[in-house]
């Protein structure tokens, strides 16, 4: 029975969570125009 509400508790916060993130939006703010590296810098 406890483990039952363990998870219970646990499966209530990760949908507060969830429901939280969803209403609060994407952050404001643009993306850097500089593309990421994805591989090391070749060696001179």
């Amino acid at each position: 029975m406890r483990a039952l509400a363990a998870a219970a508790v646990g499966l209530a916060a990760a949908l507060a969570l969830v429901l939280t993130v969803t209403a609060i939006g994407p952050p404001e703010g643009g993306t850097s125009p500089k593309p990421l590296l994805t591989s090391a810098p070749a060696h001179p």
